[in-house]
């Protein structure tokens, strides 16, 4: 009776050693804080500006028509709610 043959096996090949990992870069982009602060402090600014002279600034006297207050205010909550939506984004 004929023998089989026997199963070639590959050459042990060690694994990698641990310094030849790459860190891993923990952290945002760094446009995110500042785009951030930049949407809150508009936001709060649009709203302020409105209640302080509203009126005598020709653009924001003319948005919105009769509903001219809620158009203003939710042009800053709009900005504002911006700023908390990149926040996600921020580590």
């Amino acid at each position: 009776m004929p023998e089989s043959k026997g199963r070639k096996r590959d050459d042990y090949v060690p694994p990698p050693d641990k310094t030849d990992r790459k860190p891993v870069k923990i952290g945002s982009a760094p446009w995110v804080a500042p785009v951030m602060v930049a949407c809150f402090c508009i936001g709060l600014l649009w709203i302020v500006v409105f209640y302080i002279a509203g009126a005598d600034v020709p653009i924001m006297n003319s948005i919105g028509g009769t509903y001219n207050a809620l158009v203003n205010v939710a042009i800053g909550f709009a900005f504002i709610t911006a700023g908390f939506v990149i926040s996600t984004k921020w580590r």
